[in-house]
């Protein structure tokens, strides 16, 4: 199966076409060749390229390819599948909505099916995205919807998307995205999205992350202390890794660390306002800003909340660890994505957790990616 990869950060997507999960291992999957891979960031390119070396991987903006470019690229074969997912900042219902150029890139996604013509694409977005409107009032997926099924007179695709929920899917956390499928229009292949069937147990975070090591803030710890793993998705991502990554906890002001210390599982912002309206807080320490959630301890017996680019930022939703002090550290947020511990994310701070954040999850990536192989592999 040839596949042509955009958008593609540092590959949570392409992780799943990549590997193949065997017996408790990720195993490269010889029948997935992806001819080339986009990515506009460079610090998340640089990331990819790590990870995937033998992928052909172009640091550009997409709107920068030409139509000889792309043929030059793909060669004489058919390609079979694009994956990939536009920035979904503008999307997102967290914080400002707009309909600005980065929320328009979805036209380069549409150029670019134009000009490779494969046989079926995977298209992934924010949950936001549905209710989007243009600077019309007209709904995003709409457009988006009638430009992919009617692309020119002799090239269409037959649409089908539905809201996946990560938790059902072996990942540690609910997470909801959209899932665009687009079969091209002179097959005749029927598509059914993979199903959650009810009664299938479901991960904590606990369970995925209580083998990582204590970090304090201020601290970097690259090397694990407990060996005795305690599930099947700790030993699945740790593998035969040695070395920890990513593994860090910046230093906290006074305040900040005071509401740390003082929040409970389950809890956040109004629990805090509460110890101030008790006296237990001084006054100094009362939230005036953020949401409800924001400042949160994470529950340990739950699957985690949705895991962004502020995973490790107690005023931006809820991911202060569980039992300890702190906030999670960028490793454990990939361990809640289900990036193995051998992954590897490229850059300063701020970009590692971008990478993490902005993910697909790769075991949910990997549940698509079966789906389509069976169809077309």
């Amino acid at each position: 199966m040839k596949i042509v990869d955009l958008f593609s950060g540092a590959g949570g997507l392409t992780f799943g076409f990549y590997y193949n999960l065997i017996n408790g291992e990720f195993v490269r999957n010889e029948n997935c060749e992806i001819v080339f891979a986009n990515e506009f960031d460079n610090a998340a390119a640089e990331a990819f390229r790590l990870n995937f070396p033998d992928v052909n991987m172009i640091h550009k903006n997409i709107k920068e390819f030409s139509e000889e470019e792309v043929t030059a690229l793909i060669g004489e074969d058919q390609i079979d599948l694009i994956i990939g997912g536009p920035p979904c900042q503008s999307f997102s219902t967290i914080g400002k909505r707009k309909y600005d150029d980065k929320a328009k890139l979805y036209n380069e996604y549409y150029r670019m099916l134009s000009l490779v013509r494969p046989r079926m694409f995977l298209f992934e977005n924010v949950k936001g995205m549905l209710s989007m409107r243009d600077e019309n009032g007209n709904l995003v997926m709409d457009d988006i919807a009638s430009k992919f099924r009617h692309i020119n007179d002799d090239l269409g695709y037959n649409i089908q998307y539905s809201v996946l929920n990560a938790v059902h899917f072996g990942v540690p956390q609910y997470r909801e995205r959209v899932f665009i499928i687009g079969i091209r229009n002179d097959l005749d292949i029927a598509w059914e999205f993979p199903t959650f069937v009810e009664g299938t147990p479901t991960i904590s975070l606990q369970e995925a992350i209580a083998d990582l090591p204590i970090a304090q803030p201020a601290e970097e710890v690259g090397e694990y202390t407990h060996y005795d793993l305690e599930n099947d998705y700790q030993r699945l991502m740790r593998g035969n890794n040695h070395r920890l990554t990513c593994h860090f906890v910046p230093t906290y002001g006074d305040k900040i660390q005071t509401i740390i210390n003082h929040v409970i599982p389950g809890e956040g912002k109004d629990y805090i306002n509460n110890l101030v309206d008790k006296g237990i807080l001084e006054e100094k320490y009362r939230l005036t800003s953020g949401y409800s959630n924001t400042y949160g301890r994470l529950l340990p017996n739950q699957p985690c909340t949705t895991i962004t680019k502020n995973l490790s930022t107690p005023s931006g939703l809820r991911c202060i660890h569980y039992n300890q002090n702190r906030a999670l550290t960028p490793r454990e947020g990939a361990r809640i994505q289900s990036f193995p511990d051998w992954f590897q994310f490229y850059g300063n701070r701020f970009e590692v957790k971008t990478q993490i954040g902005n993910a697909v999850p790769p075991l949910l990536a990997m549940k698509l990616a079966e789906q389509i192989e069976r169809l077309i592999g």
